[in-house]
Order: structure tokens, then C-alpha cells, then sequence
């Protein structure tokens, strides 16, 4: 049959527990939920880095973010790391995308052979953290404006955009349909929702009226947080005010109404793929880029290796390959280039290192060895690079200078009771150290991380002065060949456009 082609759903901070196919109870996803009843649910999935550009990096990469330079929001993806777009291109497919990438720096394809739409946000340094000031709150970033002024909305930033990707996308499906270009397709659509701000249309907010909207389950005193979440409070500004529980309800209801909103968009993109038959032979992935605290332990957004911050939704539809089916293991966004590649049937080649595996084995029930899931975060709020190991059940996160943290999920799911002072626990917080010694040079990437710092906020400053020139995607589009135009054949137009065909 040749290779299939591949369509990537990728959602912004959709937190997996918020989801009926991962035991939420509240958000309504029957699109997604039938696309998990129809593929292969991968129970654990966890982001490379709790924040959106250095996730999405390492996804496309499969490598993680130290590796690539990828320590925040505003590092540039250097242009020579070989994506899965990349490969797949060179492979014969052709590779188009359209949504939110998170792309900084003058490259802004990265593989993808057509881009439909520009980005939600900027593509230079402006947005670069500065680890010598902690006491200071960037004005860029994350505050608890998103909760305090939470609630249903005309229209927002984020449903322009969100509109113009799903329209991008599903048309490009019908020029797929209806051109001549019978390469395979890799088409991946990123949506920003439902990345707060906490605001959607009334009419998904109705979708939750009269609907128990439960409050944070943890609440940890301020007092017993660890230092990196004093820390990420302190970057939102979460104890500037006082944030009432109506304004949590507000905002807890407002995202799961954003999960809504991206489930109808899902499914108007699957609605064309049927459309246009292309549903035939197309592998359909599922997967975010971090989660979403959305209150617990009175953290908000991402930032953090809790559970509701790294993991993520990862589901893949292919019947032709895989019976439906849940895996335990605990899998990352790495494993999805490797993946891809698999399903494709290429291979990577030795161009560039990988830190991911292919998941088709588990995919298809077999039984393979437990891998350690390995994960990075360098962004606001650190203060030294923050590692997180989950091996088995246990959950190990280190930093320099903050008290390590070591969590058995299979009798502690919240995370409520740090293991890595108790003594019976000494041996395996001495291992977990000691693989960290071996697989990371702690000191040499914090050194990077600051002098890219310093280079970025440089280059920064001095790009802001006098004529702008931005490297933000300008997509491309000629007016002069679209629709109706008097130096093309009238009946030639109309025959090419209409499908399928007369």
C-alpha cells in the first residue's frame, strides 16, 4: 500500500488528566475520545521540557533540550538539527504544517516543505529570562490575570488564530484531494488552545453550565512548597493578590471549555480527512506539549515536573497496524520521531544523535524493556538545570541548590510525600544521583544556559533598535493564481477545483 500519511493534531497545554480517555470527569471530548477508543493510548506520556518551545523542539528532534540549545521560550532552534519533517521529506513525503511551532530564529520551516499560517508568537530573543535576576518578573510572561479575569468571551487572540489553522488546514486536505502530488503527506496542525488565557466563546462555556466543576484536589501550604514552586509563584505573580475560589472555578472552567473548543476543531479537520478519502491511509497522532497545573499545589500553567505540568496526552490512530489498546509504560515526546520514521519505514541515519525510541513495538502489544523516561527544564523559575528521571514508579527531580525530590506514583499519584530524605530511600535517591552524574554535566549546561542568555538579551536589544527586521513566518500566497483570473482557463479552474470531480 506504500507509506501512509501522517496527520499530527497537536494541542497546547492540554493536560491528559482533564480528558475522559485518561479518567477526567469533566471535560466533554467526543471527537478525541473516539479517536483514543479507535488507537493505541499511551497512559504515561511525558514532555522532554514543561514549556513550550523546548517541548516542541525535542519532539520535532527527538532529542532533548540541552542537547539542542533548547533552554527556553526565545532560543533559536538551530536550522542543522535534522527534524522528523526533515526526514520524512527526504523520504518522499511532503511535510506541511500549519499552527503554532514556536520557531525562533531566522529558520522557520525546520523540514516542512510548506508553513500555512504565521505563528502566535514572536520568533526573536524579546522573551529571553535572565537567571542572575530571580527577584525580577518578566512583563512578557505568564500572569494570574489569566484566572482573575477568567470567563466566557466574544472572540480572543487565541480563536483568531485557532480559526485560521483548522480553515488552513482542512483546505489544504481538498488541494491534496484534488491535486496531482501523490507524495504521502506528513500534515501537522497545532493549535494554541487550551493554553490560557482562561477565556472562550459562550458557547462552549454553556457546554459546562450546571456542570460540577471540581476544585484543586492538592493544596499544599505555602509553607511546605519546595523551592522551585515558590519560584514559579513568584514569576506569575500568584501571591501578589488574592485569588478567590470563584475566580479558580472561573478559570478550571473556562479551560476545560477550551478543551471543547479544540475537540470541535479536531473534528472538523477528521471531518475533511473523510471528506476527501484521505482517511483511507492516514496515521492520525495525538499528542500536547505540556500540561497544565490549573490550580494544584497553587500552581498554574507549566514550568514544573508535577504531573499536571509534564505529562502529556499521546495517542496514535493506524488500524492498518495497531489494534486498540492502552500501554502502562512510561513513554516521552521524544519517542515520536524515532515513531514516525518507523511507521513511514525510514530510517534516521547517523546525521544526528537521538534521545527517543520507536514506540511501534508497544504499540503493538509487544513486550519490551521499561526504559527510563528522561527530562529537562532550563526556563523561568530555574535557577540551575532542572532534571527529572521516571523509572518504574518513581518520579526523581533534581536541581542544584533546591533539596532533591523522589516520588513513588503507585501509592502517591499527587505527589504529596517526598521520599528523597527519608533514609529507607537513601540507596535509591544515591542511584538516581548517580545517574546524573554519569549522563549530565550539571555545571557545564548551566554555564551554556547563561551565556546564551547573555548573547540573546545583547542581540535582542540591539535588533529592537531603529528599522525592524522580523524573522516572524510571513506565509506566502499569490493572489494572482487564486480562484477566478481572466489569464486562466475558466473551465480548467472550475473542473480542478470542484471534488471530487465531475
Amino acid at each position: 500500500m506504500g507509506k501512509p500519511n501522517i496527520l499530527f493534531l497537536m494541542a497546547d497545554q492540554m493536560a491528559p488528566t482533564a480528558l475522559p480517555f485518561y479518567g477526567g470527569t469533566t471535560a466533554q471530548t467526543p471527537v478525541m475520545s473516539k479517536l483514543a477508543s479507535e488507537g493505541v493510548v499511551f497512559a504515561s506520556a511525558y514532555c522532554a521540557s514543561p514549556l513550550c518551545g523546548p517541548s516542541r523542539f525535542s519532539l520535532l528532534s527527538g532529542q532533548l533540550p540541552s542537547r539542542i540549545g533548547a533552554y527556553d521560550n526565545a532560543c533559536e532552534f538551530p536550522a542543522d538539527t535534522p527534524t522528523f519533517a526533515h526526514y520524512m521529506r527526504l523520504g518522499g513525503y511532503r511535510t506541511i504544517c500549519a499552527g503554532k511551532m514556536h520557531f525562533v530564529g531566522p529558520d522557520q520551516l525546520h523540514g516542512f516543505e510548506e508553513r500555512l499560517t504565521t505563528d502566535i508568537y514572536p520568533a526573536d530573543f524579546s522573551w529571553t529570562p535572565d537567571w542572575t535576576k530571580p527577584e525580577a518578573r518578566p512583563t512578557w510572561y505568564h500572569s494570574m490575570t489569566s484566572v482573575t479575569t477568567s470567563g466566557p468571551c466574544v472572540r480572543t487572540n487565541q480563536i483568531d488564530f485557532d480559526d485560521e489553522v483548522v480553515f488552513a488546514a482542512r483546505r489544504k486536505m481538498f488541494d491534496i484531494a484534488r491535486g496531482s502530488d501523490r507524495r504521502p503527506f506528513l500534515l501537522m496542525a497545532s493549535l494554541t488552545h487550551p493554553h490560557d488565557p482562561f477565556v472562550i466563546p459562550q458557547r462552549y462555556w454553556n457546554l459546562y453550565e450546571g456542570k460540577p466543576i471540581p476544585p484543586p484536589s492538592v493544596r499544599i501550604p505555602r509553607d511546605r512548597l519546595d523551592p522551585h514552586s515558590l519560584r514559579l509563584r513568584h514569576v506569575i505573580g500568584a501571591d501578589l493578590g488574592e485569588v478567590t475560589d470563584s475566580q479558580v472555578l472561573s478559570a478550571r472552567r473556562a479551560y476545560y471549555a477550551a478543551i471543547s473548543y479544540v475537540d470541535e476543531q479536531f473534528g472538523l479537520i477528521l471531518e475533511t480527512l473523510r471528506e476527501t478519502e484521505l482517511d483511507k491511509h492516514t496515521v492520525i497522532v495525538l499528542c500536547g506539549d505540556h500540561g497544565e497545573m490549573l490550580g494544584e499545589r497553587g500552581l498554574w500553567y507549566k514550568m514544573t515536573f508535577f504531573e499536571g505540568g509534564a505529562r502529556v496526552p499521546m495517542v496514535i490512530r493506524a488500524p492498518s497496524v495497531f489494534t486498540p489498546r492502552v500501554v502502562g509504560q512510561s513513554v516521552s515526546n521524544v519517542d515520536l520521531l524515532p515513531t514516525l520514521l518507523d511507521l513511514a519505514g525510514l530510517e534516521p541515519g547517523g546525521a544526528a544523535p537521538l534521545d527517543g525510541r520507536s514506540l511501534v513495538p508497544l504499540a503493538r502489544g509487544e513486550r519490551i524493556t521499561e526504559s527510563p523516561v528522561y527530562a529537562e527544564y532550563m526556563g523561568e523559575g530555574a535557577l540551575a538545570p532542572i532534571i527529572m528521571i521516571r523509572r518504574g514508579s518513581l518520579k526523581f527531580i533534581h536541581a542544584s541548590g533546591d533539596p532533591d525530590q523522589l516520588y513513588d506514583l503507585s501509592g502517591d499519584p499527587d505527589e504529596r510525600v517526598n521520599l528523597a530524605a527519608d533514609p529507607a530511600w537513601h540507596a535509591t535517591t544515591e542511584r538516581f544521583m548517580a545517574e546524573i552524574r554519569q549522563r549530565w554535566d550539571l555545571d557545564r549546561i548551566a554555564r551554556d544556559v547563561l551565556a546564551s542568555q547573555r548573547r540573546r538579551r545583547l542581540v535582542a536589544a540591539a535588533n529592537a533598535i531603529g528599522v525592524l527586521q522580523p524573522w516572524d513566518y510571513q506565509p506566502r500566497r499569490d493572489a494572482s493564481s487564486e480562484y477566478v483570473r481572466s489569464h486562466l482557463e475558466l473551465e480548467a479552474i472550475e473542473a480542478a477545483a470542484r471534488f471530487p470531480r465531475g
